[in-house]
């Protein structure tokens, strides 16, 4: 499992957008082969940071996960609502063990 964490600071107007969009584009995401979860979560005390939890089943499922259409329209439709530019730190799960990853 190769599982990505993508950092994303919104403007404050563009919130409820945000979610919309990224809801969509997480529901089309799930349907992916390479994907084993797709999470949104809304910081509590900051509700204009979130976080993409992406779990993929190899290192290459991202790089095809960015080719698709629906991912295409998520990044063009959001572009303009980040505060900043979004960041992402990449992971490796250790448990439970997945096909020699852990």
């Amino acid at each position: 499992m190769f599982v990505v964490h993508v950092f994303v600071h919104v403007k404050p107007e563009s919130v409820e957008a945000f979610k919309e969009a990224t809801i969509r584009n997480a529901r089309n995401s799930v349907q992916e082969p390479g994907i084993a979860r797709f999470d949104l979560v809304q910081q509590l005390d900051d509700r204009n940071r979130f976080v993409l939890v992406e779990a993929y089943r190899t290192p290459d499922d991202p790089a095809e996960h960015k080719k698709t259409t629906h991912y295409q329209k998520w990044r063009d439709t959001v572009a303009d609502m980040m505060a900043e530019p979004r960041s992402s730190v990449k992971y490796a799960n250790v448990f439970p063990e997945e096909d020699g990853w852990g």
